[in-house]
């Protein structure tokens, strides 16, 4: 019997056969996560070969071919990594990292995977700041940092931020400092709820991107999301924008109102997040950044 089926028998979950080729083995495990449901087999199945094999795009490509190389791939890791992906889980956390930026961040079950239109959102602060402290320092406060995405982005876009990071889980508080250490970003934080732990402090700066999902919408989210993802940094109260106002009433904690102010929020939520802004009367400007779709993504406040 060949060792490898040897090590594997007894396992649930996907198997890989012997004797198939890299092409092979990518159709197999691609077909079966279609048999359950995953969307976007394919893509998934690409990703979690490329990073189990080590390989670049241009070397999958050229290999597919090849042999699937037995005696080198970890296959219990390929076939635990396929088993769990075919159980819903995100790709992310199988593999525990996710590009953002151009940096690569650790990601957890404890933590919000990075999206694309977070990304805006730095560029967005990172542009304005420019503009308002063209050649001086500006202090910087991340509400609700999960991975640090956000934070350590700034911190290493603009090394002259002053950057503070908070969260009110202890789980992603780490994963968030592991990734600022690993890429090397001085960044503060701190543990607590919103604005709670910086009472008297003073920041020219506030950005997040706090729950936003309207309560009973969660269950509607994709399994990958609303399985895996944490409930805690999903669920905006029952219309998605009770952490909005409560920031809006937590900046009389701080010293003074930050300068600039940046939000980012679900669809539909724009509207209503810049008339928080509006009625507070802090931000001489009020603007809405529209996502490549056309969605109102990000609420933005200038003095």
């Amino acid at each position: 019997m060949n060792p490898l089926n040897r090590a594997r028998s007894g396992r649930s979950g996907f198997q890989l056969r012997d004797g198939l080729t890299l092409r092979e083995a990518f159709a197999e495990a691609s077909s079966f996560l279609r048999e359950r449901g995953v969307e976007e087999a394919d893509e998934n199945t690409r990703l979690l070969l490329k990073e189990i094999l080590g390989m670049s795009g241009a070397e999958y490509v050229m290999a597919l071919r090849d042999p699937f190389p037995y005696e080198h791939a970890d296959v219990e890791r390929w076939e635990n990594a396929i088993t769990r992906k075919g159980d819903g889980e995100p790709a992310q956390y199988i593999l525990g990292d996710q590009e953002f930026y151009g940096f690569l961040f650790e990601v957890t079950p404890d933590v919000l995977i990075p999206r694309p239109e977070t990304e805006l959102l730095v560029e967005a602060v990172v542009t304005r700041a420019k503009t308002l402290w063209p050649e001086g320092t500006a202090s910087v406060l991340d509400v609700g940092t999960g991975s640090g995405a956000i934070a350590v982005s700034l911190k290493l876009l603009r090394p002259e931020l002053q950057v503070t990071a908070s969260d009110i889980s202890p789980g992603a508080l780490s994963v968030a400092q592991r990734n600022a250490q690993w890429l090397g970003a001085d960044v503060a934080f701190g543990e607590g709820s919103l604005l709670e732990p910086f009472a008297g402090k003073a920041f020219d700066i506030l950005v997040s991107n706090p729950p936003y999902i309207p309560a009973a919408d969660i269950e509607e989210l994709q399994p990958e999301v609303r399985d895996f993802e944490p409930r805690g940094a999903l669920d905006g109260g029952p219309d998605g924008l009770w952490p909005y106002r409560e920031m809006m009433k937590q900046l009389d904690l701080l010293a003074h109102d930050p300068k600039l102010i940046a939000f980012e929020l679900g669809m539909g939520q724009a509207d209503a997040v810049a008339d928080m802004l509006r009625e507070r009367g802090s931000w001489s400007t009020v603007e809405t950044v529209f996502d490549l779709a056309g969605i109102g993504r990000h609420v933005i406040g200038i003095v």
